[in-house]
């Protein structure tokens, strides 16, 4: 059953297909087998005598002539090559014609036009125009069954031919529904298509933004540290030479530190490859506990660092912990770059009332070198991760001189998460 219904599932788009291509090959079509089907048989059978159908029926109507048989076959079949195009138009004129064959007092087998103009009506033209079509086919029927009430009931013929146009007014309408439904379909699994693209971008600019920031901290801060220590050591090379060799030693640590970084942080944009990763282990985030770590390497490139906290912070979730070093790490970079050598920084991290509060101040410049009124990426990076736990983040000169950096997350857990 599987390949026959492929096969017919193909042939029925092929013949879609090739029918929006040619529409009028198969209103041809279906005009020919009318033809062949319920016309032809009256023409052979003409002036045949009392050899077609029942006495009582053959006693009732009219022989027509072969022209005007001719004449009213084509007026019900002709108007079928238009049903989908002037779907009104078509079974108006059918409509036409069978009430003045019926009016002659003559029946004809193309009468079957009349239930093809209706069904096509249904299926094609406008819905409100169905109520006007089905009174008057109702009055062509009622027509009808006047006319061969000599050799029935005008009751039971009614009945069987308003059951037959009920029939082929009810197809047309299913098949209408029915392509509707699918159409629908077919819109939706496109909108989902472009919804499932979008999403994609989406998230592709997301994690473009988040390495990007990254990216930004990490050779930010190490390169400003290196750079402080490669000036520091050049000028302790001719007066203090073990000085100069150790701040070699912590240049070389701090680009290793900032390579591993890098390699972690890359390695996530790697696609994984079969089997098990032959490459090195990837280090954890950092966090809280890394936060005396990165004072050490600034106390180490001249600045002095004063670091505190208070509550739990070494108990906050991962996310929030690395939120909170790559803000100080940022603050301390931004000092480190516009402060002077004997600078001292308070670093202060207070967890209370479901809020962490960062401060960064130092006793240095009251504002750092640049245009006014124009926030760098490091600012925009600090305000992008806070803004992730409902945070904000404020910078400005502070009260006793020197410059401020303070950051308040918010630890409370939403409602929605619960």
């Amino acid at each position: 059953m599987g390949p026959l219904v492929a096969r017919l599932s193909r042939g029925g788009q092929r013949l879609r297909h090739a029918d929006r291509t040619r529409p009028w090959v198969l209103d041809t079509a279906v005009v020919l087998l009318v033809f062949l089907m319920f016309c032809l048989p009256d023409l052979l059978h003409h002036g045949g005598g009392d050899g077609d159908g029942p006495r009582r029926f053959r006693l009732t109507f009219t022989q027509l002539p072969l022209a005007g048989m001719l004449a009213l076959q084509a007026g019900l079949v002709l108007p079928l090559l238009w049903r989908r195009r002037r779907p009104l138009a078509a079974f108006a004129a059918v409509t036409a014609v069978f009430v003045l064959q019926w009016s002659l007092n003559a029946v004809l087998r193309a009468d079957v036009a009349l239930l093809i103009a209706l069904y096509s009506l249904a299926l094609h033209g406008r819905l409100r125009q169905l109520a006007w079509a089905c009174a008057a086919m109702a009055g062509a029927l009622t027509l009808v069954a006047v006319r061969v009430s000599p050799a029935m009931s005008v009751w039971d013929a009614l009945f069987f031919l308003l059951s037959t146009a009920t029939a082929a007014l009810a197809l047309g309408l299913m098949i209408r529904i029915r392509r509707a439904q699918l159409a629908g379909l077919r819109e939706r699994a496109a909108r989902l298509e472009v919804e499932r693209d979008q999403r994609s971008r989406l998230a592709a600019a997301t994690e473009r933004t988040r390495v990007a920031r990254e990216m930004h901290d990490i050779v930010g801060h190490n390169l400003s540290v290196i750079i402080t220590l490669a000036d520091a050591g050049a000028y302790a090379t001719d007066i203090a030479p073990e000085r100069g060799k150790e701040a070699l030693q912590l240049i070389g640590d701090t680009g290793r530190q900032a390579l591993g970084e890098l390699r972690r942080v890359l390695g996530v944009l790697r696609e994984p490859a079969d089997g098990p990763r032959s490459g090195p282990e990837l280090s954890p985030q950092p966090g809280i506990a890394d936060v005396e770590a990165l004072c050490a390497k600034v106390r180490a490139a001249g600045l002095e660092v004063v670091y505190r906290t208070s509550g739990e912070v070494d108990a906050l979730d991962g996310g929030v912990q690395l939120t909170v070093y790559r803000i100080v790490q940022e603050a301390l970079t931004n000092t480190l770059k516009h402060a002077d050598s004997d600078t001292r920084v308070r670093l202060a991290l207070l967890a209370e009332d479901g809020r962490l509060t960062i401060r960064v101040q130092d006793d240095g410049p009251a504002a750092p070198p640049g245009p006014p009124n124009e926030e760098g990426h490091g600012l925009v990076g600090m305000r992008e991760r806070a803004a992730l736990y409902g945070g904000t983040v404020s910078a400005g000169p502070a009260a006793g001189g020197g410059w401020s950096v303070e950051a308040v997350l918010d630890l409370t857990p939403e409602e929605g998460a619960r």
